[in-house]
C-alpha cells in the first residue's frame, strides 16, 4: 500500500522534554519552516488583537467561571445585541484560530509544527507524520533545575503542573488524550540525543536531512 510522501511534520513534547529544541533543528536540517511560536503570532494577527495576548492562552484554558459566563451570555448578550464570538478573543477562539492556521500550513506542506494540538488537528490528514517526544522524570528535572535555578525546590510540580493544562487543552478542544500512543507515528525518547532524534524521525518518515556546512568540509 502506497502512502503519500511526508509533507509535514508535527511535535507534540513533554514539558522539559527538550522536544522543542529538537522541532527547531528538526526543521533546520529538513531545510522547511519552523511553526512554533509563529502559530501563536499567526493567530493574534488573525484575530486582531497583540502577539503578548495570545501567548497568554498558550496551554491554557480559560477559567471555568468565565466558560460558565460564556455561555449565558451566548443565550443572552448575543442574542439581543448581535454581537458574535469573532468579537471575543478568548482560548477557544484562538484555539480555533490555530487550528485554521494548522490546516493552512498543511496545504502549503514542508513545515514542522510544534504542539497546540497539532497531531489532532492534522489527525488523517495525508502527508502529516505525528511525533511525540518525552524523557524520565529525572532528565526533565535537570532541564528545569538549570533553566529555573530559583525554582530548582520546585522542578517537580511546575512540570507535572504544565504537563497537566497542556493535557487539560487538548481534552477541552479536540476530546483526545495527550499522549495517547495512537496519535502519533513515533515516540522518542529525547535522552537518546538530538542528533539521533532527528536521524530517527527522518528515517521513518523517509525524508532527506541536509547536511550542515560544518559536517562538509
Amino acid at each position: 500500500m502506497s502512502h503519500p510522501p511526508i509533507r509535514v511534520i508535527t511535535v507534540e513534547r513533554e514539558y522539559g522534554s527538550r522536544g522543542g529544541e529538537f522541532a527547531h533543528e528538526l526543521a533546520a536540517r529538513l531545510g522547511w519552516r519552523l511553526l512554533d511560536s509563529e502559530l501563536l503570532a499567526a493567530a493574534a494577527r488573525a484575530g486582531g488583537v497583540p502577539a503578548e495576548a495570545a501567548a497568554e492562552f498558550d496551554d491554557r484554558l480559560d477559567p471555568w467561571y468565565y466558560r460558565y459566563g460564556r455561555i449565558f451570555w451566548q443565550d443572552t448578550l448575543y442574542t439581543t445585541t448581535g454581537l458574535c464570538e469573532d468579537n471575543t478573543f478568548d482560548c477557544a477562539r484562538m484555539y480555533a484560530l490555530l487550528r485554521k492556521q494548522m490546516e493552512q500550513a498543511a496545504k502549503e506542506g514542508e513545515c514542522v509544527l510544534v504542539g497546540r494540538g497539532s497531531a489532532c488537528a492534522l489527525a488523517g490528514v495525508p502527508g502529516c507524520f505525528h511525533l511525540f517526544v518525552y524523557a524520565p522524570l529525572s532528565a526533565r528535572r535537570e532541564w528545569f533545575q538549570k533553566k529555573f535555578p530559583d525554582e530548582a525546590a520546585h522542578a517537580d510540580q511546575r512540570l507535572a503542573a504544565h504537563d497537566k493544562r497542556r493535557a487539560a487543552v487538548i481534552k477541552q478542544f479536540y476530546g483526545q488524550d495527550w499522549c495517547a500512543r495512537g496519535l502519533y507515528h513515533l515516540l522518542l525518547n529525547s535522552t537518546m540525543g538530538i542528533d539521533a532524534m532527528i536521524g530517527a524521525a527522518a528515517g521513518a518518515a523517509h525524508l532527506p536531512l541536509h547536511v550542515p556546512e560544518a559536517m562538509k568540509s
